[in-house]
């Protein structure tokens, strides 16, 4: 008796099942068949790093004591607290949606606001089936997410984002007996293809494309890596997709394909206005899915997919390294720009106040005679920056060649990028997750250490160049580095106690100031090696003594010299960048070689200032000694 129970209940479970397939219509069974899978950057701890963000069932929002409706008169024109999906349905072009906090000093608060509205709530993404009137045997899949903010370098309030799969078909019923034709994922203004069955499109169970969800941005992704945009279309910044990742299925609602019904079943699509707050350009919030060229027009908006994507190769030398700096520089101008809208008069009290201030400081130096031989002199802040760039211009082919020694550093660290990030396994570390972080801190040692290398060299050889020119000798570039070898061991052996420790101290965070006032008192190593005859540990006590005598001339000259040129290479390619299509490998190539030319003025500076602290000390000695002052010594 048992048995036969069992046995019914089964059949009558399976009846069920096949009644409700039966009762799902065509355009349901294939938007089911094709729900993506979403991976999102993990988050270990709230308002920490990853992606907090959820794509929300947007009934989420109606009825919120927390959500106003405003109208187009003023950002502050109050309709509604708490709106309905029905007061959204009646179009109302020109009104927009506010959420508790200001998308320009966001915090954390849209964080704990979404977790408050969709406790107890799954993330929800939406269906839909768009045809276009000019393409009648083709139709496209779309699936919408929407997140209540953008944490992008253009942070706003809403973000509707989407997928779209194209079938060469008329109707549902024929697109599900075969297989897409292409995907496009959306980044930004527009989106990139795939083909069905490309390599980088994952699938899970043969038909949910897998989407790689960009941290902040929202961006759907093939793969995850670190991605470049250098248009509008392709984002201004850097898409992060890398993980580890938390995947979520989430639940999918169908908005049908009748416009009708569609408005009968989700009013809220009809909303004609901003779904997030009014702000300038582009910190407003976005239109909803109806006012997108995909709605209405699917087959026209994926011709304009592109390709692919551009990943950015991790680690780099510290002057070559154009696509880290860009990423950094990109977001720290966001930040700058958003401060400014926020509070437009502190920003712009501040710059006008630095550039009073580096006025007033150019005009408290002497910048004549500008003298570049007889090196062995006291010279002012800008008598020894109008030397250096006199030097240089008088020898240019000397001093470029002594720089340009630097590139085939800068071809290597490339290939080592290139070898490294496209090893299946590199020391053990697969490419996927910490080992790909792992393989990246790797690579910024090596190049960071290299850097440091092509720096010296440089460093060294411009100061046997200038000695040699003072004396009145001829030089070359083959013959300024092999002086320069002639004392490398106790320059090495100064650099090999010197970099790891400020290594070390920088690594640490709280100690970066440590870290700057020793790279200060070393600052004078390079000279202090090449010039005078000493073992590797007397070199760094020589380098200090000799900082004391003028140490704001060696921390603005040198060691701030060295970091101004080490971003002047950036520079130039981050532009090269987004004036180019240009590969990452030929812009990191092209920043290497802005820096090998700028590096010699810094090499010419520090051998002006080792000269100046040593004109000092010697001063000092014959003053205590006899009362004299010398002139200027001997080379």
């Amino acid at each position: 008796m048992g048995r036969c129970c069992a046995v019914a209940v089964a059949a009558l479970c399976f009846l069920v099942a096949a009644g409700a397939a039966a009762a799902a219509s065509p355009e349901e069974q294939l938007i089911a068949k094709y729900a993506p899978i979403t991976r999102l950057v993990e988050q270990k701890h709230v308002c920490g790093a990853g992606e907090p963000y959820r794509p929300i069932d947007v009934s989420t929002l109606f009825g919120q004591d927390t959500v106003a409706l405003r109208g187009p008169w003023n950002t502050n024109d109050l309709v509604k607290i708490g709106p309905t999906r029905k007061d959204l349905g009646a179009g109302l072009p020109g009104y927009h949606l506010d959420f508790p906090g200001s998308p320009l000093a966001p915090g954390c608060g849209y964080e704990l606001w979404e977790r408050r509205i969709t406790r107890g709530t799954k993330p929800t993404i939406y269906g839909h089936i768009a045809k276009q009137r000019t393409f009648p045997n083709s139709l496209a899949l779309q699936y919408w997410f929407f997140y209540v903010f953008n944490d992008f370098n253009n942070t706003h309030e809403g973000d509707w984002e989407m997928i779209q799969l194209n079938f060469d078909a008329a109707t549902p019923k024929q697109a599900l007996a075969e297989n897409p034709t292409e995907v496009g994922y959306s980044q930004h203004e527009s989106a990139e293809r795939a083909k069905w069955g490309d390599p980088k499109l994952e699938l899970l169970d043969g038909t949910h494309p897998v989407v790689y969800v960009a941290s902040g941005s929202h961006a759907n992704f093939y793969d995850p890596a670190l991605f470049l945009g250098r248009s509008a279309s392709e984002g201004v910044g850097c898409d992060d997709t890398r993980g580890p990742h938390t995947e979520i299925t989430p639940a999918v609602r169908t908005i049908p394909m009748n416009p009708v019904l569609a408005r009968e079943v989700f009013p809220w699509i009809a909303f004609e206005g901003r779904w997030g707050e009014l702000q300038p350009a582009f910190f407003n919030g976005p239109t909803g899915p109806n006012d997108k060229n995909q709605w209405t027009w699917p087959i026209t908006w994926s011709q304009g997919w592109r390709a692919h994507s551009y990943a950015i190769p991790a680690g780099g030398a510290l002057g070559t390294s154009t696509t880290d700096y860009f990423c950094g520089a990109v977001a720290r101008s966001s930040n700058l720009l958003r401060r400014l809208v926020h509070h437009p008069f502190r920003i712009l009290l501040i710059l006008v106040g630095l550039t009073v201030l580096l006025t007033w400081l150019a005009s408290r130096t002497s910048w004549r005679p500008t003298a570049p031989l007889h090196i062995a002199r006291r010279r002012s802040w800008g008598q020894t920056v109008a030397a250096s760039w006199r030097m240089y211009a008088r020898r240019p082919l000397l001093f470029l060649g002594i720089g340009l020694a630097t590139i085939p550093i800068s071809i290597v660290v490339t290939l080592l990028q290139a070898a490294i990030l496209n090893a299946s396994t590199f020391v053990g570390l697969s490419k996927a997750g910490e080992g790909g972080a792992d393989r990246g801190w790797i690579l910024l040692v090596i190049g960071t250490l290299l850097t440091l290398a092509g720096m010296t060299l440089v460093q060294a050889a411009a100061a046997r160049a200038m000695v040699e020119l003072d004396a009145g000798r001829p030089v070359g570039v083959l013959q300024a580095y092999r002086l320069a070898l002639r004392n490398a061991r106790a320059l090495l052996g100064a650099l090999a106690v010197a970099v790891p420790i400020v290594t070390v101290f920088t690594a640490s965070l709280v100690l970066i100031p440590v870290a700057l006032v020793l790279a200060t008192t070393w600052a004078l190593i390079v000279p202090c090696a090449e010039l005078e005859t000493r073992p590797g540990l007397a070199v760094l006590r020589r380098s200090g003594s000799l900082v004391l005598r003028c140490p704001f001339k060696v921390l603005t000259l040198v060691v701030g010299g060295a970091a101004l040129v080490l971003v002047i290479g950036p520079i130039v390619g981050g532009l090269v960048l987004l004036a180019t299509s240009a590969s990452f490998a030929f812009v990191n190539l092209v920043a290497g070689i802005v820096y090998a030319i700028f590096m010699p003025v810094v090499g010419i500076a520090t051998t002006y200032v080792y000269f100046d602290a040593l004109v000092r000390e010697h001063e000092a000695a014959a003053t205590s000694a006899s009362g004299v002052l010398p002139a200027e010594l001997p080379t």
